[in-house]
């Protein structure tokens, strides 16, 4: 099962600037210097970490401190543009096909 939104070219160049702008935040650099991924755990240097919204910005997601977590550059590009529930499910296949 998929969800999509439309969402427009203008809200997500707004949405991409307000990013760059939190990655600039005092938040942001207290979130990257535990060096952990928010989705595998694994521990990682904290510039190597990169800002990943939870929902997508392409499905509907927000630039806010809710949305976004610092994870491995290896979760963000399999995360994708996948909504929570997707990712989840992508996990699960992925684990039930190491088990075979």
């Amino acid at each position: 099962m998929e969800f999509f939104v439309e969402v427009s070219e203008e809200q997500v160049r707004r949405e991409r600037e307000k990013a760059r702008e939190l990655r600039r935040s005092q938040w942001w650099k207290n979130r990257i210097a535990t060096g952990i991924c928010h989705y595998c755990g694994c521990q990682v240097a904290p510039k190597a970490l990169t800002l990943d919204h939870v929902v997508p910005v392409i499905r509907g997601g927000r630039s806010t401190r809710g949305n976004c977590v610092a994870c491995c550059k290896e979760c963000n590009n399999q995360k994708k543009h996948m909504l929570p529930i997707e990712w989840q499910a992508y996990l699960e296949r992925l684990g039930n096909e190491q088990a075979e």
